[in-house]
């Protein structure tokens, strides 16, 4: 087992939250905590600046929840301890491989069994496969999104979202006024979205239903959807049936 130290954030949009947390961490020498956020777009930010190896994260914050954070990081992740007032989450889905939740108000004893662990594991892929498995196991579709417009994050909602598309190994959210960039791939979002308000129309693109406006034939058995912000997008051969249906087509 390494005994070099481990690299912390903690993120609460609560300060006091934060604040009782640092002076709990600071009893274990081990722990490096390099910085504090206090929302979802700062903790994604902040992740992907300074490379914590782990984070402590609330799931209930305003704009963007803590498990929408997680499902939004890309491989590899931090080690992440769950943080949160509220028992209404089943725990038992939470526990596991290096993947932890603890109950606010936080106690030093159940700090403790769930620090052992993270610093006695080691790095694995079965860690992602894990944070992949607590998204999938809330039974809810994510209601928003976090992406990179410039130098910032955004919280776009799901209504506002037109499409994802995937574009020189990134995915592009596009807006009726606006493109911005996400780490996640088409396929990881297709598991995570609604079917039935999304619907991936061929291996780069998803589109909202809702904002599609047309389906255009452009000769050769092949189509294209318009979408409201008259952008288009070619449809898979394979997709155009099901695609219709999904539209309503009988």
């Amino acid at each position: 087992m390494s005994t070099a130290s481990l690299r912390v954030l903690l993120v609460d949009d609560e300060q006091l939250a934060r604040e009782r947390l640092r002076r709990m961490l600071a009893a274990y020498d081990r722990l490096e905590i390099v910085d504090e956020a206090e929302d979802g777009e700062q903790a994604i930010e902040k992740i992907l600046d300074l490379r914590p190896e782990l984070v402590f994260l609330d799931i209930q914050m305003p704009g963007c929840s803590g498990l929408e954070v997680a499902a939004s990081l890309p491989s590899p992740r931090p080690k992440i301890i769950f943080c949160t007032a509220y028992d209404e989450y089943a725990v038992d889905a939470f526990e596991l491989h290096a993947v932890d939740y603890l109950l606010k108000p936080v106690n030093r004893a159940r700090l403790g069994k769930a620090l052992e662990r993270v610093l006695q594991e080691e790095p694995s892929p079965e860690a992602d496969k894990a944070l992949e498995r607590v998204g999938q196991r809330t039974g809810a579709y994510p209601a928003r999104f976090l992406a990179k417009r410039g130098s910032r994050y955004c919280v776009v909602r799901r209504q506002q979202v037109l499409c994802f598309v995937s574009e020189g190994g990134l995915t592009m959210l596009q807006t009726a006024k606006h493109h911005l960039w996400m780490q996640p791939s088409l396929g990881d979002l297709e598991e995570r979205l609604d079917p039935d308000g999304f619907f991936r129309i061929s291996r780069s693109a998803i589109v909202n239903l809702d904002a599609v406006k047309e389906v255009l034939p452009i000769g050769g058995g092949q189509a294209e959807v318009e979408l409201v912000n008259g952008m288009q997008l070619e449809i898979s051969r394979r997709r155009f049936k099901a695609l219709m249906e999904k539209l309503g087509n009988p």
